[in-house]
């Protein structure tokens, strides 16, 4: 089983997605027997509705509990080295020369607009194992990009 890299405050959100969903689990079986006390079940929109969202809920629990079970939490500050690795903060250059600062994150932790990627998104991928100096290109969809990394911190 491959292991699920993240840091310990997105292995918390997803623990308190899971216990959100699991705490919904009641409601929906609540408003299933309210529906099905209705009658016909064929023409019964609050029935299918409450089924759907039944099946949304399990699949995400599912998927949760894999998640969860297959984490590999790690702490950045406790990381070192002169290479890009998950969890640590790389300042680049752009095209531009203008600073850009990113982690290295989960994927379930990534928000470019706070400056978190994803390790499996096209620049994490780029950055992963390189070092100070060196320069990256990137193809994403609006064209190639170029970087230099200027700076690796373990945050």
């Amino acid at each position: 089983m491959e292991k699920v890299p993240m840091l310990a405050e997105g292995y918390e959100k997803l623990t308190a997605d899971l216990k959100a969903l699991r705490e919904e689990r009641p409601r929906i079986v609540d408003a299933i027997e309210e529906a099905r006390a209705h009658g016909d079940l064929s023409e019964n929109a609050e029935y299918h509705a409450a089924k759907e969202r039944q099946g949304q809920v399990e699949a995400q629990i599912a998927d949760i509990e894999d998640r969860v079970s297959r984490a590999q939490i790690i702490d950045p500050t406790s990381l070192s080295g002169d290479r890009i690795v998950f969890g640590a903060t790389v300042t680049l250059r752009d095209d531009d020369d203008q600073p850009v600062r990113y982690q290295i994150v989960g994927q379930t932790e990534a928000d470019a607009k706070v400056g978190r990627i994803s390790y499996n998104s096209p620049l994490g991928k780029a950055l992963i194992g390189r070092k100070v100096g060196d320069e990256i290109e990137v193809t994403v969809p609006s064209g190639d990009r170029f970087y230099l990394v200027d700076k690796i911190e373990f945050i």
